[in-house]
């Protein structure tokens, strides 16, 4: 049923409120600091994580591979902006992944360039984005009247983004929450804020290590992707909650947890593959009595249900 036609919908639906690929719209990368950026490179970006989402769900995979692919898709456009080499042509293809710091969402544009601000990257909003959307464990609201991080002065010595928010943790107001959040983030600096690997900033060379909130060190995009599928249940969880979200078309609550728990167990076996975690949603008590709601985009158990007929 997945591999219908009609599961595209899925893809581009569930995908875009998940991974906020709809937030690639208005984002706008300074034209100064990226020339080279333009709204072809926006939609190959989107395109690229819905091919992989994709080609999971049809090939029926386990989901964890949205974050290990050792492959991805693109086109020529897209390849130029990554670098790779031998790819023509506007049509995706799929190619093989050689840089184990590029493997799965965490080293792919789209999430890398809707976690930055139009002029540089944010460690703060990429481990928040890892936090909520992979580990399951959102940031809690700032405070008011958060100071803001302080820029670079013209005139005075650059400092590194590091630097930076390593002045901005010494406020006690702020070190709680950018303690968590920060490593995570950092641990993505070599990636620019269109996605772009590089190895200097502003300031000086990019230092990509850090201490995770369990005390474990990591070292980069390759290190944080293993730190944090070294718990596949965690993420399991995580994705079959924001699957059920969207299936039930309401936020999950406490009183879901036990059924989402229940789905990720029963799907442990087949090494949580996508069709045993949607099977487990369509067949959940909470999917099949829930209230008659509006027209709207339909919800992949909707999909699921229509292609069956």
């Amino acid at each position: 049923m997945l591999a219908d036609p009609r599961a595209e919908a899925l893809v581009k639906n569930f995908a875009g409120q998940w991974l906020y690929l709809r937030n690639l719209t208005t984002v706008r990368p300074s034209t100064e600091e990226f020339p080279d950026f333009d709204d072809n490179v926006r939609q190959a970006m989107r395109r690229e994580t819905e091919l992989l989402f994709g080609n999971v769900m049809r090939e029926d995979h386990s989901v964890l591979e949205l974050l290990t692919a050792d492959y991805t898709f693109v086109n020529d456009r897209l390849a130029k902006h990554y670098g790779i080499e031998g790819v023509y042509g506007s049509q995706f293809r799929k190619v093989p992944v050689t840089d184990p710091n590029r493997r799965g969402l965490l080293g792919q544009a789209s999430i890398l360039t809707i976690t930055s601000y139009p002029n540089r990257t944010s460690p703060v909003l990429r481990g928040k984005w890892v936090l909520e959307n992979v580990l399951g464990t959102p940031a809690p609201a700032p405070p008011p009247n958060v100071p803001t991080l302080a820029e670079n002065e013209v005139g005075k010595a650059a400092r590194t983004l590091r630097e930076r928010l390593a002045a901005h943790r010494n406020n006690p107001v702020c070190s709680t929450c950018h303690d968590i959040m920060d490593p995570i983030g950092l641990g993505l600096e070599n990636f620019d804020a269109v996605g772009r690997w590089r190895t200097r900033e502003v300031g000086g060379p990019i230092d990509a290590h850090g201490q995770l909130a369990d005390g474990r060190q990591i070292d980069g995009a390759a290190a944080l992707r293993e730190a944090v599928t070294s718990d596949p249940e965690q993420f399991a969880r995580v994705f079959t909650a924001k699957l059920m979200t969207y299936a039930l078309g309401r936020g999950v609550d406490t009183y879901d947890m036990p059924t989402v728990r229940k789905i990720v167990r029963d799907a442990a076996p087949e090494h949580y593959k996508f069709g045993a975690i949607v099977n487990g949603i369509v067949n959940s008590p909470a999917f099949r009595t829930r209230r008659a709601q509006s027209p709207a985009a339909p919800s992949p158990a909707t999909v699921a249900r229509n292609s069956r007929q």
